[in-house]
């Protein structure tokens, strides 16, 4: 402690720049002579321990001598002062295990020189509200960029092989965690250093291919560790190298790719990632899965339009459809893949972010169309409305035959998500926001027309989803799903018979004789249907929905029709009705005679 602050007066100066580094490497030399356990002059060592006082004694000088370098703007003589404590810092921990938490704190301080060296030489990246920061920008001074990239490939080099060739070395477990968190750390930060110093945060190929060597040394150093006999530490270590090659890939995309590409390659190394921890059971590639999918979906929160401005208004082969529809294949199949061994939380949430890009890619389509391209845009229409309902409960119906086959929570959770909205978009949306009764809204065709998408359509769905549900949920939310059905059904009946009177436009107030007395034909007609379906399947639900129907169109008949129809519609009213009632009536007796028949006794043989 003391000899750090001795180094401290002064330290800025470079007149005083010998004094400084002498005092630093004698002061390095005495510790690790002296005071480090296990080298030396110093304490026994216990084998496979890190010793805090060893560790802490040698990062007191190497915290000097990288300030020496930041003081000094990065001058050459500086740099290899820093370097040469670096080195005598891997010599020193590969002797003892006690001095192994001095090549944590070595592998920091090499990164805080790069970064401070790259951020110095772009004040873009230190800009504030009153202008750059006081220091930044370029000086005559400055070390030589060739000799930071020298010491660079040393740095990354040489931690990069120390950490992999520590594997096995120590008795503890502790020990080759630190060379192998040290192994890969350092030379990926020394390679976001340079490329922002560099290359300036821009598209660089020669970056990309860096970085994509760098995920091949890692991808080999970890396949060599997993055949490896089990040894302390080994299978952290290898979690390690792997979360290493990962993330030497994704920095490798980041360099040469731009736009949507750098979203579909996260997606896809969360795929890769899923596909290795399959292959390789090491247990924190599941969550690093799990932590790529999570980073993906705060992509597309941070621009759901994944190429910004440059979306288009082309429909359907858009960004969207790559950037929404290839991460939610990565993440379906990725689901599957860590499903093999087990359900986790890593899991769970690949497969929730699956569900969510599969209902985003549906419905940012589906805006994209309907609005030329501007899916910001806050108004919606009926056939929006119509398009997302049924979107919504078509997946309701696949997620609901999924969670038969795999017991997910997940998938069960996202179809009663996906009911409930296209249940409120149904409420509030269809038959209240964009009822075409109550608002002036044109409705251009007599029969292939928005009310099929806003109507017609829903109900075909929202009835195939009360029969998936049939039987595996509470009977009151299958029925709840039927009667929904049945509602939607009705009012695409009623708003075509008013479309086919009143013309575009249905929000008028009057009403026609005849068109009044078509719907009672149309309702009754559609309630004798259902009986028929529901004797013929036999289905107890379709004859409930009849006698419903029937019901409805016999207090129509007498409380609408009786006061407001004249003359023959009147008569043809009541006539029609009690025809139909008679012969209802007629059937069931029909078929309840039938089904308490007594069959004739067999004689005997």
């Amino acid at each position: 402690v003391f000899s750090a602050v001795w180094m401290a007066p002064g330290i800025d100066n470079v007149a005083t720049f010998a004094p400084h580094a002498f005092h630093m490497i004698a002061g390095f030399a005495l510790a690790a002579i002296m005071v480090v356990a296990g080298f030396m002059f110093g304490p026994t060592a216990e084998p496979g321990r890190i010793e805090r006082v060893s560790s802490f004694s040698l990062d007191v000088f190497l915290a000097g001598a990288m300030v020496l370098v930041l003081t000094n703007n990065h001058a050459d003589a500086s740099l290899i002062v820093f370097a040469l404590l670096v080195a005598a810092t891997f010599v020193i921990a590969w002797r003892t295990d006690s001095a192994v938490g001095a090549i944590g704190a070595a592998a920091l301080f090499v990164f805080v020189v790069f970064a401070e060296w790259a951020v110095r030489a772009n004040p873009d990246l230190a800009v504030v509200a009153g202008g750059p920061l006081p220091g930044i920008g370029t000086r005559a001074d400055d070390g030589s960029i060739s000799m930071h990239l020298i010491a660079a490939a040393g740095f990354g080099a040489a931690f990069g092989a120390a950490g992999f060739l520590a594997q096995g070395r120590s008795i503890g477990a502790i020990v080759p965690v630190v060379w192998a968190a040290a192994g890969v750390f350092t030379p990926l930060a020394l390679l976001v250093a340079l490329y922002a110093r560099i290359a300036h945060l821009d598209r660089s190929i020669p970056f990309a291919i860096i970085a994509i060597a760098v995920a091949a040394a890692f991808a080999a150093i970890t396949e060599v560790l997993t055949r490896r006999e089990a040894r302390p530490g080994q299978m952290i270590a290898t979690a390690l190298y792997a979360t290493g090659t990962l993330a030497a890939l994704a920095l490798a995309f980041t360099f040469a790719l731009e736009k949507g590409w750098l979203t579909i390659a996260l997606a896809l190394m969360s795929l890769g990632t899923a596909w290795i921890s399959m292959k390789r059971p090491i247990p924190f590639l599941r969550s690093l899965a799990a932590i790529l999918a999570g980073i993906v979906v705060l992509r597309i929160g941070y621009e759901p339009r994944i190429a910004g401005n440059d979306l288009g208004t082309t429909p359907i082969f858009n960004w969207l459809l790559l950037g929404y529809g290839i991460p939610a294949a990565s993440f379906w199949l990725g689901s599957y893949f860590l499903r093999k061994r087990g359900d986790d939380a890593p899991l769970r949430s690949v497969e929730a972010a699956a569900i969510l890009f599969t209902v985003l890619l549906a419905f940012t389509e589906i805006r994209h169309y309907i609005n030329n391209g501007n899916i910001y845009r806050t108004s919606a229409t009926l056939i929006e409305f119509g398009l997302q309902v049924c979107v919504a409960l078509a997946m309701a119906i696949g997620l609901e035959r999924l969670r038969m086959r795999t017991n997910s929570i997940i998938h069960n959770i996202g179809a009663l998500l996906l009911t409930w909205f296209a249940g409120l978009a149904i409420l509030f949306g269809l038959f209240f926001m964009e009822n075409p009764a109550i608002w002036r809204i044109e409705i251009a065709g007599k029969f292939i027309n928005p009310l099929i998408l806003g109507y017609a359509i829903p109900a075909i769905l929202a009835l195939l989803l009360s029969y998936a549900v049939a039987g595996r949920r509470a009977a009151a939310y299958a029925n709840t799903i039927a009667a929904g059905a049945l509602v939607l059904a009705l009012a695409y009946i009623t708003l075509e018979i008013r479309r086919l009177y009143h013309g575009p436009f249905l929000d008028s107030s009057r009403t026609f004789d005849a068109e009044q007395y078509t719907y009672s034909v149309a309702w009754l007609v559609f309630g004798v249907v259902l009986l028929g379906i529901g004797l013929l399947l036999p289905s107890q639900r379709a004859r409930l929905a009849s006698a419903v129907m029937i019901a409805i169109t016999v207090l129509k008949v007498f409380l609408i029709d009786m006061s407001n129809l004249t003359g023959a519609y009147r008569a043809f009213s009541f006539i029609g009705l009690g025809l139909v009632l008679v012969a209802i009536g007629w059937l069931y007796q029909r078929i309840l005679f039938r089904q308490t028949k007594t069959p004739p006794a067999h004689p005997a043989a």
